[in-house]
């Protein structure tokens, strides 16, 4: 197969202050792409102090408009100045909002959706009444249906179900990588027990759940800490309910985080769904296994019983009965350390941007 020329449209990029998994995804693969002598251009929104283009590791990137405005300035975009460039591919990158690639895209270049996950109960987690009932009822359906006959990519098993129901014909799974060795084996720990929760503090996320959780674990064991990692329009507030014991670390760099992570005893996810749980295969390669609500995503990157606990989605106290178990279980704590090593040694992002890079290849010249 012929080097490809790729089109990238998502809402962020991976310099954006509020990237997330999928700009994490996205910068994996499309780096590792341009290195292998592919054309890969991202258009993405603005940001403070950003750059209206730039070059990042083979990635062109171009920045216009905001959070919401980006997708008509990609249509415009398009209509001025790609569809002039003779691109193979369109990656029209879902994020709740698409960017309705199939109505403005008609110079022969291809089209592949990439949906990391559904939205769902993040309408009623991070949108205002009415138009959280709105979106979670009509708007999204209504949106993804209109590709149900472009070739899609998501990161899991629970995203590919739930797009299969929307009579998605074409869906195909490529898990997410890993791009840091597992330790070659388990690292020194706290001496007491450590609970961590590493991820942006939004609503949807759930973080309050933990420390709700954390609280009961603090009655049965009074000298654990609950670690919480990362920033985001909820810290306030979780600031001022958060009891003895919680430690708030803010945004970290991935050393000292991973640092951090890695003396610790078990790692907590209580999100409402994700695409794919990054940050516990991530655990899992520092010798943390991890304790989450059984929701989509979640569900794929934990082997229940041998790298983590599967807990019913919602229940704050089976949430802490279950950390506590393991807390209170050093065999089996170990013996799940040790797997949650082994499991997360299987990913790996060059193998991602391979069997991503097939599919488009195919689509490219089918």
């Amino acid at each position: 197969m012929g080097h490809l020329k790729i089109l990238i449209f998502n809402w962020r990029c991976w310099l954006n202050p509020a990237m997330g998994g999928a700009e994490v995804f996205t910068r994996e693969v499309a780096e590792r792409w341009a290195k292998t002598g592919h054309d890969v251009t991202l258009f993405t929104s603005e940001f403070l102090g950003c750059r209206h283009s730039e070059v990042l590791n083979g990635v062109k990137i171009i920045r216009s408009g905001g959070k919401y405005s980006v997708y008509c300035e990609a249509k415009k975009y398009y209509e001025k100045i790609f569809s002039k460039e003779n691109y193979d591919v369109v990656i029209d990158e879902i994020n709740t909002v698409p960017f309705f690639t199939p109505k403005f895209v008609k110079n022969g270049e291809k089209i592949v959706a990439l949906i990391h996950q559904l939205a769902r109960e993040y309408w009623f987690y991070e949108v205002p009444f009415p138009l959280s009932y709105l979106g979670y009822y009509f708007l999204e359906d209504y949106w993804l249906k209109k590709y149900a006959n472009v070739p899609a990519v998501t990161v899991s098993e629970s995203s590919r179900k739930d797009l299969l129901k929307l009579n998605f014909n074409r869906v195909s799974v490529v898990c997410e990588g890993l791009n840091f060795r597992p330790l070659a084996s388990l690292p020194q720990k706290e001496s007491e027990p450590v609970v961590v929760f590493a991820g942006r503090l939004k609503r949807a996320k759930r973080p309050d759940h933990a420390i709700k959780a954390f609280a009961l674990v603090k009655e049965k064991l009074p000298t654990a800490e609950l670690w919480v990692m990362g920033d985001g329009p909820f810290k306030s507030e979780l600031e001022r309910v958060a009891g003895q014991g919680v430690r708030f670390f803010g945004d970290l760099v991935n050393t000292e985080r991973r640092k951090l992570i890695q003396r610790s005893w078990v790692l907590v996810n209580p999100s409402v769904r994700e695409g794919w749980g990054l940050n516990i295969i991530e655990a899992n390669a520092l010798g943390v296994p991890c304790v989450v609500y059984d929701v989509a995503g979640l569900r794929d990157s934990v082997v229940n019983g041998e790298t983590g606990l599967l807990v019913e989605a919602g229940n704050v106290r089976a949430l802490a009965t279950n950390i506590i178990s393991l807390l209170n279980d050093h065999q089996k704590r170990q013996q799940m350390s040790i797997n949650a090593l082994k499991f997360a040694g299987t990913f790996d992002w060059e193998n991602t941007a391979k069997e991503f890079m097939n599919i488009l290849e195919f689509v490219a010249f089918e």
